[in-house]
């Protein structure tokens, strides 16, 4: 079969989604490339017929259709990004330019875990140094893009969502208002989701794979003028009784408010084109807890806090032939995390520590991106920004916990972190071309900086933070080819980084575990450097208006100085899609799948995940009751319940077998 399935792939195309071409088109709802970026549309209701997503699909399911994203699955739930096999050290996530910070130690609350497709517009995902104008990163952007008030004057819509997969038992249910006025605009919508253990292929169940988890959003716009408005946003996310499969504990309450108020200038006629400025604050409250295992050899509790303050201001504007942006940005965030150990033994006293001591970040940047088009088909872009990182911690008993392994280190760590990149951009006919170079550095996270004996059930081992890591310095160099004739489109993408001063833990032998049944204890240390390189082979054939085929082919690579295989590098993957869209009714058959993982980090953890081919079917249906729209979304995934696991499952955990799904969704004019 998976020979079978293999063979289908390259009959109908020589390689992945079209959604990533470079184009000369508006917007749509698909996912199109913008020099290394791709723009994915997310708003539940501008329908996409193209990718064949369920009209209430996670924020995890629309990020994980993107060539550079590959998402990290320690349950069914709060999946983590990265970015050209990057995790999220190395790349940032932002919420409409607001940063945000997640407060578990173990990743179990990535930011996007703290919206909804219902909060979304749509998410911009940057490669490397493209995503630098959000923060100082090395592997890219993730950037989701809240609503923009519309001053149509079209009064009240309303829409209803409802959806209901089998595996699990999985409810879904969204509710969206909006009123447009000349001047006034005012948004709401809810969505709420609940699942019970999914099975995986064969009929097998996993156990603590349970969530539940509700969204609420508001969003009020003001028009002061013709180029002046006001908007304000509150995002409230409450996510309880999650469990993680592949960890050793669970969540009881992972909770975030987020806030901004905004000023937007917009003018065709003045030297500056666009004017943002936002003020922000959001908090999160994150509580592992393991009270729903039956057998742990010791109860523990583990929350964590995160909150954070900050603002910016950017500017667009045009000097001749040149497009300038110019953006201020800064934010204050502080991160604890406890952890109390209550021994079996009711007459042994517990055990308390702080595994992140009220580690208080201060940040303040600066970027210019300059858009020079010197030729009419020719553009060169020169980007650069400059960051004055500063780390303190906060907690007396924190700062001396470490100055156990640390007996000289101080209570604060400054850093400078430098950016840039240029790309030269060339459009030939029906080809376009883009080269890029460019220079990032990083800090150390908090966990990389300041952890305190952290568990990673990956490879069994506490880890303890370094304070006197140096920042990790990027340096890359990429290439992405478009073709498209109208029919046939093709893209070729191709990155490469060399990585100084890698941060990765390495076994510590003088140190003692204490977590129980730990391997030992890894301290944060760097190698000299590391090569990571991946390409992607894209192509769609249009065989007409209605019919098309597409699909994809990535490898990617990773190793680092004394040829050691970094973690979490994916193997070789290809995808193909066949699709049939009318205004009426839309199909489409999927595949996915990955060869053998035969490049493996043992020393991490990971062992060999087998090849695997999964077959999806989706279909459509879009009607008109009495001037409002109903959208019939249903369909089958994992067709023939295979049970498999990718690199990217946290303990080899197989993910969901056959599903069937059916979402509606009633928009009303």
């Amino acid at each position: 079969m998976k020979s079978l399935l293999a063979c289908i792939v390259f009959c109908f195309c020589l390689s992945s989604y079209a959604q990533n071409i470079p184009t000369n088109t508006k917007e749509t709802d698909t996912t199109e490339i913008t020099h290394l970026s791709e723009v994915v549309v997310i708003g539940r209701h501008k329908l996409n017929n193209y990718k064949q997503e369920k009209a209430l699909s996670s924020i995890d399911d629309y990020l994980e259709k993107s060539s550079k994203v590959s998402m990290i699955k320690r349950g069914n739930y709060a999946w983590e990004p990265t970015i050209n096999n990057m995790t999220s050290e190395r790349i940032s996530v932002t919420i409409d330019g607001m940063q945000i910070f997640g407060a578990c130690t173990d990743k179990m609350d990535p930011v996007t875990s703290y919206v909804d497709v219902s909060n979304l517009e749509k998410v911009t995902i940057s490669s490397g140094q493209q995503g630098s104008q959000q923060a100082n990163s090395i592997g890219g952007n993730i950037n989701m893009q809240l609503p923009t008030p519309k001053y149509y004057n079209t009064g009240l819509k309303s829409s209803i969502d409802l959806g209901y997969e089998t595996n699990g038992n999985y409810k879904s249910s969204g509710l969206d208002l909006e009123y447009s006025g000349n001047k006034l605009f005012l948004a709401f919508d809810g969505i709420y989701r609940d699942s019970d253990n999914y099975k995986a292929g064969n009929d097998q169940e996993i156990n603590y794979s349970q969530f539940n988890k509700y969204n609420l959003s508001f969003l009020a716009g003001y028009k002061l003028s013709e180029k002046h408005s006001l908007e304000g946003q509150l995002i409230y996310d409450r996510a309880t009784d999650v469990g993680y499969p592949a960890l050793p504990m669970d969540v009881s309450l992972a909770e975030a408010t987020i806030a901004s108020i905004t000023h937007k200038y917009q003018s065709d006629t003045t030297l500056i084109r666009k004017w943002e400025s936002k003020l922000y604050l959001n908090t999160i409250t994150h509580i592992m807890d393991d009270s729903q295992r039956p057998d742990v050899p010791i109860r523990m509790d583990m929350p964590g806090w995160s909150d954070t303050y900050g603002g910016f201001s950017k500017a667009e504007f045009t000097l001749g032939a040149h497009q300038l942006q110019a953006s201020l940005n800064a934010h204050y965030n502080k991160s604890l995390a406890e952890m109390t150990m209550y021994p079996n033994d009711p007459n042994q006293n517990a055990m308390f520590m702080f595994t992140w001591p009220d580690v208080r970040t201060l940040y303040s940047g600066f970027f210019l991106k300059d858009s020079w088009r010197f030729k009419k088909q020719q553009r060169l872009e020169f980007g650069v920004r400059i960051g004055y990182h500063n780390n303190k911690i906060g907690n007396t008993t924190g700062l001396e916990s470490l100055q156990i392994f640390y007996p000289n280190m101080s209570d604060s760590k400054s850093r400078l972190l430098k950016s840039f990149s240029i790309n030269y951009v060339l459009k030939h006919k029906a080809l376009t071309h883009n080269f890029g170079i460019g220079y990032g550095e990083r800090a150390p996270s908090v966990s990389e900086g300041y952890g305190f004996f952290l568990f990673n059930s990956f490879d069994n081992y506490d880890y303890i933070g370094n304070p006197y890591l140096n920042n990790e310095k990027s340096f890359e160099a990429s290439w992405t080819s478009g073709f498209s004739n109208g029919k046939l489109d093709v893209a070729l993408d191709v990155s490469f980084f060399h990585i100084k001063d890698y941060i990765i833990g390495e076994i510590d032998p003088t140190l003692s575990a204490m977590t129980i049944g730990a391997s030992g204890v890894r301290r944060y240390t760097a190698l000299s450097h590391a090569n990571m390189f991946n390409t992607a082979l894209e192509a769609t054939y249009k065989f007409s208006k209605t019919f098309s085929a597409n699909a994809a082919l990535g490898y990617n690579y990773g190793k680092g100085s004394g040829n050691k295989k970094l973690p979490l590098i994916a193997p070789l993957s290809y995808s193909a899609q066949l699709s049939y869209n009318t205004s009426k009714f839309s199909a489409a058959l999927q595949l996915n799948a990955h060869g053998k993982q035969h490049e493996y980090s043992k020393a991490f953890g990971e062992d060999q995940t087998p090849d695997y081919a999964v077959l999806n079917l989706n279909l459509g249906n879009y009607m008109t009751v009495k001037a409002n729209r109903l959208v019939l979304k249903y369909g089958v995934e994992n067709i023939f319940d295979t049970l498999y696991s990718t690199y990217a499952d946290w303990n080899n955990v197989p993910r969901p077998g056959r599903n069937f799904y059916a979402n509606v969704s009633y928009i009303m004019f």
